[in-house]
């Protein structure tokens, strides 16, 4: 089974593909999808559908995963990132049709079994995981391997599909 995880963002996006086999979980690719904040919003908007578009052509995932958005502080930003992960979400629904959340809070448990973990241990997790000679760069490529990994594993459990 291949996974297809995404961390949304609005002038990053992360995405990591793994590939879940009996005999465990390796990684396929992972990087970014940037945006130049010179571009007007529409623009970026249409550029992280078109590369998500592509990725998901490229690498025919069985499902995609994606990071839940949690917001505390700027809430403009926070609206411009939820926009991008509605593009993402649907840009997922219509080539996949599996789709999958989950919280910042049920990643770390995951990837860790605490719920409170710093973003390295997630990171060395993710590394250790995925037999990787060195965290993945940058941070968003490894927070998406990280929703991945949780998504293989809660597959496990019996995840629940978004409708």
């Amino acid at each position: 089974m291949r996974i297809l995880g995404f961390d949304p963002g609005f002038a990053i996006v992360g995405y990591g593909i793994i590939d879940l086999a009996e005999g465990g979980v390796t990684v396929v690719d992972y990087g970014v999808i940037t945006t130049p904040k010179e571009d007007e919003i529409a623009v970026r908007l249409a550029s992280i559908a078109n590369c998500a578009d592509e990725l998901i052509k490229k690498y025919a995932p069985d499902e995609i995963a994606m990071e839940e958005l949690f917001f505390a502080r700027n809430t403009t930003t926070g609206i411009r990132v939820a926009e991008a992960k509605g593009v993402l979400m649907v840009c997922g629904i219509n080539q996949c049709g599996k789709l999958f959340e989950y919280t910042p809070l049920q990643v770390k448990m995951a990837l860790t079994g605490y719920g409170r973990a710093e973003k390295r241990q997630i990171q060395e997790m993710v590394r250790m995981l995925l037999c990787l000679p060195s965290i993945p760069k940058p941070d968003d490529a490894a927070d998406a391997l990280a929703v991945a990994l949780t998504h293989a594993q809660s597959r496990k459990l019996g995840a629940r599909m978004m409708r």
